[in-house]
């Protein structure tokens, strides 16, 4: 499936593909815009510019609620005043301190932006209604470690509309899958550095129970914001950002970075912008209006190389210098294009090409586009012409060696005796 693994399989441990960082957002459907909070405080019998007596309470009861949670698992309430504290510094700490069972690992809070409504009263109409605002909230980040989603976080905002936010990552995911199949696997931050059966955690990893996350999704809402009872709903998830990660995991540094360092100096400088759109499954068109365009940066964790087109990305790099990374970025799944049923504004149904839905029964659909374009992205690192081999030749006869006992130095291709010795043999 991957000709770049193909060649170079006597280097290559194994290759795995699965989501890498996945973001997914709740909203409460009949509140989530202006105009659906406002038709619920008129089906309730609540004026409008009670909006902010409505809201308090619901505020308090997710503060309370994070107090008991932090008391029952004996943790504290850890506020975050600087933006340049990084949070997943402190988690870690708190999960090297504590261990991997599951369970609450961190509660940590942050004055941060958020969505809201505040009241209006046209004159001119004489209607009085929401309109939508924005301002600043206490914010809570529950850290947790789910037995089925690994290690992740749920943003929750104190005020209404209440949008969460659920991260987790797909690596984590897929570890607890293998665990429960007795699969041994080793790994280092988000990235597998060995597992005991690829084939077997490829098919585990191509196997997506939504319905499964959903569950999982819903009952740690219901823990950590307890308003959709007094509300009388329930959250829709929906994809705000997705990563598709393929790893290819070489036996050591040495068989990786001569290859590494030419494939990724060689892209940035051939890729061009219809191939970007090809990599991504899409075609440049004279009216598109999204920015096209590349980078190469260096970081201390290595080099990496990025193509983007619009909302989504492709790039390359090298996961503690072990693994070759290709991962297919998207943060609006819509640009992705599949067959799918569409209804028409008739009410008839017509099978057709269409944008991916955002909600999250749209993942299995993501997995294959995604996976699709760092496949076509593995095939034209492929057909690089790889100098490695000839290095290790000119290597080979250039470095002097001893044999019995005697020294043997290399050849000199650069010399006018080696010259006539290698025209003579040849």
């Amino acid at each position: 499936m991957y000709p770049l693994a193909d060649r170079h399989g006597d280097k290559i441990r194994g290759v795995i593909s699965c989501y890498d960082r996945i973001l997914i957002q709740g909203t409460l459907p009949g509140i989530c815009y202006a105009g659906g909070m406002t038709r619920f405080l008129y089906e309730h019998e609540i004026r409008i510019f009670d909006y902010t007596t409505f809201a308090e309470p619901l505020r308090d009861r997710i503060r309370d609620n994070a107090q008991r949670l932090a008391r029952e698992a004996g943790l504290e309430i850890h506020h975050i005043r600087k933006a340049s504290i990084r949070k997943e510094a402190l988690v870690e700490e708190r999960v090297r301190a504590r261990g991997t069972h599951p369970g609450l690992v961190a509660i940590l809070s942050a004055m941060e932006a958020c969505a809201s409504y505040k009241p209006w009263h046209d004159k001119a109409t004489g209607r009085t209604f929401l309109k939508p605002d924005s301002g600043k909230c206490l914010h809570y980040y529950f850290y947790f470690i789910d037995e089925e989603l690994g290690l992740g976080h749920v943003r929750v905002p104190t005020w209404c509309p209440f949008r969460l936010q659920v991260h987790f990552n797909g690596h984590h995911l897929l570890a607890a899958k293998l665990k429960q199949a007795g699969i041994t696997c080793r790994m280092l931050d988000n990235a597998f550095l060995d597992i005991g059966d690829f084939a077997h955690a490829q098919a585990l990893s191509d196997h997506l129970d939504v319905a499964r996350l959903h569950t999982c999704l819903d009952r740690w809402a219901a823990r950590v914001c307890p308003v959709t009872e007094p509300l009388d709903t329930r959250y829709h998830w929906s994809i705000l950002q997705a990563e598709y990660a393929t790893d290819l995991l070489f036996t050591d540094r040495a068989a990786l970075q001569p290859l590494y360092d030419h494939l990724v100096r060689t892209a940035i400088h051939t890729v061009k912008p219809e191939q970007v759109a090809t990599f991504l499954g899409r075609k440049l068109d004279p009216r598109l209006q999204a920015e096209l365009g590349g980078s190469f940066s260096t970081r201390i964790e290595g080099t990496c190389v990025k193509h983007y087109l619009g909302p989504a990305a492709i790039k390359i790099y090298d996961k503690h210098g072990l693994m070759l990374r290709v991962e297919t970025t998207v943060n609006d799944v819509s640009f992705f294009k599949h067959h799918r049923l569409v209804e028409q504004r008739n009410g008839q149904e017509v099978f057709k090409l269409a944008p991916l839905k955002k909600n999250i029964y749209s993942l299995p659909v993501l997995d294959g586009l995604c996976r699709d374009a760092n496949r076509r992205y593995l095939e034209f690192l492929a057909a690089i012409d790889d100098p490695s081999a000839g290095r290790d030749d000119l290597d080979r006869v250039s470095t002097p060696r001893r044999n019995e006992g005697r020294s043997y130095r290399g050849i000199n291709f650069f010399t006018g005796l080696d010259q006539r010795l290698l025209l003579a043999v040849s």
